[in-house]
């Protein structure tokens, strides 16, 4: 078998694995809990993700290296949050932490084999058809996961509002509303400027750290005020590491200019 199909073969396995972690989870877990029920799903679904990773190794695009980086990373996140002790318990159960640590073993195997194998970066050479720079890429991977980022703890902060724990109605639906467009706006207007990114053009870089910059602000608070510290540790986490990466993809491309938006002045006719 060769080297991009064992790492196929690989990413089928992470998939498989991120459905089974969750499905022993739900099994250890309380029953009837919202957000438990959210997160799950969120976490299930990641392994379509997975499936289309494989797609790319196959085609041997440079996309699937930001693209696997960033899924392995908020997977593990994602599974993270799932695995905490929830009837009282001290730590999570020996099924659920070795499931845990079995996914993570895979998500940091597929990672460092699309980034270290000689192999693999033989393989990848299918680049996108205006040719940019692997950090571009990065930062536009980065950024399409803004929306969902903050679309999964708003739906899980909805079961708060039946909590007689959480805020009062009056200030917790305005709040979910303001959350929930914000979301949309993003699921809107970051796909328009990443687009604009691979082209080159100068401000929308200026807009993608501003709307960076908003994003970590607003969506920890939000998660602060109806999900708890605990929403905050578990759903800003995700994003935190997201942005740095967004942002540190934007600082290592600040140089760069699109070889193709050079102007070249037709030659004279005779």
């Amino acid at each position: 078998m060769s080297p991009p199909n064992r790492l196929r073969a690989l990413i089928a396995l992470t998939a498989v694995a991120t459905v089974v972690v969750e499905v022993v989870n739900l099994g250890y877990a309380e029953s009837g809990r919202w957000s438990l029920a959210v997160r799950t799903i969120w976490a299930v679904l990641r392994a379509l993700g997975f499936l289309f990773l494989m797609r790319e190794v196959r085609l041997g695009r440079l996309a699937a290296r930001p693209f696997g980086f960033i899924l392995a990373v908020t997977t593990v996140f994602a599974v993270a949050r799932l695995v905490l002790p929830r009837s009282g318990r001290l730590v999570p159960s020996a099924p659920v932490l070795a499931g845990f640590a079995a996914l993570t073993l895979l998500c940091a195997t597929v990672v460092w084999l699309l980034y270290r194998s000689p192999a693999i970066d033989r393989h990848l050479t299918r680049k996108p058809r205006r040719p940019v720079p692997p950090w571009v890429l990065t930062t536009r991977v980065a950024c399409l996961s803004y929306a969902a980022l903050l679309a999964v703890p708003c739906v899980v902060a909805v079961g708060r509002l039946f909590d007689p724990d959480g805020l009062p109605y009056p200030f917790a639906v305005p709040l979910l509303a303001c959350w929930f467009v914000l979301a949309l706006v993003l699921a809107w207007l970051v796909p328009w400027a990443t687009v604009l990114l691979l082209f080159g053009v100068r401000w929308v870089r200026w807009l993608l750290v501003a709307v960076t910059a908003f994003v970590l602000v607003v969506q920890p608070a939000l998660c602060a005020l109806l999900l708890g510290i605990d929403g905050l540790v578990r759903d800003g986490g995700p994003l935190v590491v997201t942005a740095a990466l967004a942002l540190y993809g934007l600082w290592r491309t600040r140089g760069w200019r699109p070889s193709s938006s050079r102007s070249v002045r037709p030659a004279p006719v005779r």
